[in-house]
């Protein structure tokens, strides 16, 4: 007998297997990134100068219907973020004197920011264990928009009615 020669096996009759779904395909974790949620929204970005004083930025919170107001300087450039949370704090400190004051007095320097690539899931753990609801995305010195903890909680929530959907098509067929 040659040595290539192989008998004839019951497994050379058998047909490839093809599956359409396996288990890692339907266990998989999204890897939805920040530019995920932010092709979501409307691309505006609301910001204040740090020198307008809280009554200028409590009507832009209000106007917008938003939480919190990026703080920028001259040049556009991130100078700090003012929450409700803060304004909130400056009003326990000092009641009814709190408006005419300046966002500078009141807002957050040290902000957290995060990029356009990072994975969502990263993003929203920074937000959780820093206990803040709002984020700047940068793009190295430029602000290119801010993400919060509702617009993850609302991307997520699509993501979970969509595969809910697929599964049920597939269980329909």
């Amino acid at each position: 007998m040659p040595e290539s020669y192989r008998p004839h096996l019951r497994k050379d009759d058998e047909h490839p297997r093809t599956t359409s779904q396996s288990v890692s395909s339907n266990t998989t974790v999204s890897h939805a990134t920040v530019q995920d949620v932010l092709d979501k929204k409307d691309g505006r970005i609301i910001t204040i100068h740090p020198e307008q004083t809280l009554h200028d930025a409590v009507v832009l919170l209000r106007d917008n219907r938003i939480g919190a107001l990026l703080c920028v300087d001259e040049e556009g450039k991130l100078a700090g973020i003012l929450s409700e949370r803060d304004i909130v704090r400056k009003l326990a400190d000092q009641p009814g004197k709190t408006l005419p004051h300046r966002v500078e007095e009141v807002m957050t320097r040290t902000v957290e920011t995060c990029t356009a690539d990072e994975p969502l899931v990263v993003v929203l753990r920074l937000m959780t264990e820093g206990r803040f609801r709002h984020m700047p995305v940068v793009d190295g010195d430029a602000l290119i928009g801010m993400i919060t903890i509702g617009d993850v909680v609302h991307f997520r929530l699509n993501q979970l009615e969509l595969e809910a959907l697929q599964i049920k098509q597939l269980i329909v067929g």
